[in-house]
């Protein structure tokens, strides 16, 4: 028995539970590839709050809480400016409102590219702050001495090659990478020093479908695909894509709900009984005996 949390829906308030832990692990997810083959696919969603994680856990193998928190739940103009503070609170929250799935925290921007020691100083924090089982960083060959320096030292690691966001100002934006030929055996070879360097998943992003295919392939960790293949070894969206949270989506993105559209609705209705005086009725308020 361990000591975990649980969110009580009536409060929203995150009460100290014992339970059994019943979450999955991140040797659990590698070896869901076995002789490059993953015959159950991976599910993979963003969350940034405890409550979202609640609702996603029990459908997914892995939560990310992605550093796209700048863009989703700050109004920023890119991941850029996302800070540790910011991944750690998160991080945490999403911890405490899931039980079942891996909870991988993405690495900001400045936080790790100086040396592996920085690596290791920020993924220490994220880990110790928030309970997450593990980190991911941006990056491909030039960032595989980091990945194997925080796996030997306990930290595991999950990389990202093709599109990759952090890096929009030297990309000059977020296009479709890997349609020239260097590029795509560049993307490859990313993927290949990461998994050489012993990350356990590699989310892959933004490439032309060819060279996601090439890249589950050449790699014996499980590839999370975003705008990549049906045929990666699992998938990944921004939970506020998928679930029609804005008006412009990526093309990579299936919108699976219009909750942008059922919110906006039900605040018009609010707006409109206050005005008329309808809300609060005689069931939203306290009478005398």
């Amino acid at each position: 028995m361990s000591t975990t949390f649980q969110l009580d829906t009536s409060t929203s308030r995150a009460n100290p539970t014992p339970a059994p832990m019943k979450r999955l692990t991140v040797p659990a997810i590698r070896q869901r590839k076995q002789g490059g083959l993953t015959v159950e696919p991976i599910v993979m969603l963003t969350a940034y709050t405890a409550r979202q994680a609640q609702l996603l856990d029990p459908h997914c193998d892995i939560l990310l809480v992605g550093d796209s928190l700048g863009q989703v739940i700050y109004g920023l103009p890119s991941s850029v400016p996302v800070t540790l503070d910011l991944m750690t609170a998160h991080g945490a929250a999403v911890v405490r409102g899931s039980y079942h799935s891996v909870v991988i925290v993405d690495m900001p921007f400045g936080t790790y590219e100086a040396s592996p020691e920085q690596a290791f100083a920020s993924a220490a924090r994220l880990l110790k702050e928030t309970s997450c089982a593990g980190i991911k960083l941006e990056g491909g060959e030039a960032m595989a001495p980091t990945v194997a320096f925080l796996t030997e030292r306990g930290i595991p690691v999950m990389g990202h090659v093709g599109l990759t966001p952090q890096a929009v100002n030297v990309l000059g934006g977020y296009n479709a990478r890997g349609r020239s030929e260097a590029e795509a055996a560049k993307i490859v070879r990313d993927a290949q020093a990461l998994a050489d360097a012993g990350a356990f998943a590699i989310v892959v992003e933004g490439v032309v479908e060819p060279i996601a295919v090439a890249v589950t392939e050449a790699v014996p960790c499980p590839v999370i695909g975003i705008g990549g293949s049906a045929r990666c070894d699992g998938q990944v969206l921004v939970t506020e894509d998928m679930l029609g949270m804005f008006e412009r989506v990526p093309r990579f993105v299936k919108r699976y709900e219009a909750i942008g559209d059922i919110i906006s609705g039900a605040a018009a209705r609010y707006a409109a009984e206050v005005r008329s005086r309808t809300f609060p009725g005689i069931e939203q308020t306290y009478q005398p005996k």
